[in-house]
């Protein structure tokens, strides 16, 4: 070992949920875990997202009540993944894994002090499929006092909801000025704010909340925990991972790892170059991932012999570029815009070509496979000052009045009717007009014909609950009319490094790199090529550090 600078039991690769999920495993069970994060912040993308974890036949169902079970879960991922014989990641195996330890990982990080809790309604994406629970399978972080953490809490990385407000009052607030229910949550956010400053307490919530409650309870166990350490080489002997290279003081520094190393260092979201290669026609431009997302870790990984697969899959998240925004930011989510009543989303023809509700992998996924026979890069969101008038838009609450440099820079079209506004986006007026006037039509229905949007339970809770009779249908007709161009962007890469069913790192031919573990989205996804509910990135994340942790314990030395 005289190679080495240092020696612990396990090291990790990164700090997202995974992350630090194994970090505090090993840590509990006594071990020295060596946590590598190369940025300034702890907490990955997990702590910048909602922090939402899919989790099948979780405690929390339960206890309200809910049925659900290892083999309904299984029901509906074999009917979503079964036949697709192409993800590597998506095996029966490592499906049956998940589902078995997810609700073990959920009951041990509750043992841990970490307080989670369920969504009350958040519906599977695929509600229609057997096996959906439309209540939904979804936890999420009690929002947290950042404060606990003293010094640690400025290397937290900055989240999306920063206040003492939980998702779900998140998501009602923006109707305030047309439910009593949002004004009563906004009362109720408002003074709560106010007593936690008064109380000298600091609330986040989301995912920022999960992973600050992570990074407590992993250091309060024992973790080393360092940022700025970026991973620069896997140590090799033999066929076998013994440690890390990484950097203390701006030189090599060689760290041995006893137990193995887990990277869990996220995907490559902002690699043009592996983009090109492996999504082409996308862009680091349109993600919501970290900027650090580079994809170096499955590089070294297929260094080391790693096969890889789902390199092409992305957890979609459909954006519009507001004049606001910088590349690497949070990019505002244009579900928001094209699932509520009175919008619609076209391609470059001027013809609706997709439900615009759904899961937002599934709308992305669409929207470049249209673009291979349409110009479909960028689409056009429609809407009618009824929208505009009820719903948000790109980060502002609802209101007409909108920032004069978006029409300025033409960010934002207006038009006072739908053949004006074609005209300002380059498409047929009359192509335009009979989209609108067709999916007005169908609104009259009740029924969206060409697409469905509006049956599944999903589609409706993306809409508006003030809406009827369907939440999702509303019609566009009242001018002024407005258009938006919306991207296929993503809020993480969803291929990488194939692993088995306990979370180790395979090679082309199936045999186990011994000693490497990887988690999240370093790896192709267990969910192979779509995404069955909110959460399904986050928390297969925690429960494969999980996994990684327990088999890493379960092989040591006695």
């Amino acid at each position: 070992m005289s190679q080495f600078d240092e020696q612990v039991d396990f090291v990790v690769a990164g700090s997202g949920g995974g992350s630090l999920c194994a970090a505090l495993v090993m840590a509990a069970a006594g071990k020295r875990v060596v946590v590598l994060e190369k940025t300034e912040f702890v907490g990955g993308t997990t702590a910048r997202s909602g922090g939402v974890m899919w989790i099948p036949n979780n405690p929390f169902l339960a206890r309200d009540g809910i049925e659900d079970s290892l083999e309904k879960a299984r029901r509906y991922l074999d009917s979503l993944v079964a036949d697709e014989s192409d993800a590597p990641g998506s095996t029966p195996a490592r499906r049956d894994r998940y589902l078995r330890e997810a609700p073990a990982m959920v009951d041990y990080l509750t043992q841990q002090g970490i307080q989670l809790d369920r969504v009350s309604y958040w519906p599977d994406y695929y509600d229609e499929r057997p096996g959906a629970l439309e209540q939904g399978r979804c936890l999420v972080a009690a929002p947290f006092n950042i404060n606990q953490l003293g010094p640690w809490r400025e290397r937290m990385r900055p989240g999306f909801l920063e206040m003492p407000a939980t998702l779900e009052e998140a998501l009602v607030i923006p109707y305030f000025k047309r439910w009593s229910k949002a004004r009563k949550t906004l009362f109720k956010v408002v003074a709560r704010t106010i007593w936690s400053r008064l109380t000298g307490k600091r609330y986040v919530s989301a995912g920022k909340a999960l992973q600050g409650r992570m990074l407590l309870a992993a250091l309060e166990a024992g973790a080393d925990i360092r940022t700025s350490s970026p991973v620069k080489e896997l140590m090799v002997e033999g066929d076998k991972i013994v440690g890390v290279v990484t950097e203390q003081n701006g030189q090599p520094w060689r760290i041995a790892a006893a137990q193995g190393v887990l990277v869990g260092a996220g995907g490559f979201s902002h690699n043009q170059a592996m983009r090109d290669r492996y999504q082409p026609g996308t862009s680091t431009r349109w993600s919501s991932a970290l900027p650090s997302d580079t994809g170096e870790m499955i590089v070294e990984m297929q260094r080391c012999g790693a096969a890889i697969a789902q390199m092409e899959e992305m957890v979609g998240n459909q954006c519009v570029l507001s004049p606001d925004s910088q590349e690497g930011e949070i990019q505002f989510g244009a579900q928001g815009i094209t699932a509520k009543p009175h919008a619609i989303l076209v391609d470059q023809s001027g013809r609706r070509y997709m439900n615009e509700g759904g899961s937002y992998m599934a709308y992305c996924k669409n929207m470049l496979r249209h673009h291979a026979e349409t110009p479909a890069v960028p689409s056009w969101a429609i809407m009618d000052s009824q929208f505009l008038a009820k719903y948000m838009l790109a980060g502002t609450m609802p209101g007409k009045k909108k920032p004069d440099h978006w029409f300025e820079s033409g960010f934002l079209k207006k038009a006072e009717s739908i053949g004006d506004l074609a005209a300002m986006i380059d498409i047929d007026p009359d192509t335009l007009r009979a989209s609108v006037e067709r999916f007005n039509g169908f609104v009259d229905a009740n029924h969206d014909a060409d697409f469905g949007r509006g049956a599944r339970a999903y589609d409706r809770w993306l809409g508006d609950p003030l809406q009827q009779p369907n939440p999702a249908l509303g019609k566009i007709e009242q001018g002024p009319f407005y258009a938006v161009a919306v991207y296929p962007g993503d809020v993480s890469t969803y291929g990488g490094v194939v692993t088995d069913d306990k979370a180790r790192v395979l090679r082309g031919d199936g045999s186990v790199i011994e000693g490497l573990y990887a988690c999240g989205v370093s790896t192709a996804s267990m969910m192979g090529r779509c995404y069955p509910g909110a959460g399904a990135s986050v928390g297969p994340s925690l429960t494969w550090g999980y996994i990684a942790a327990q088999e890493a314990l379960g092989a040591a030395p006695q």
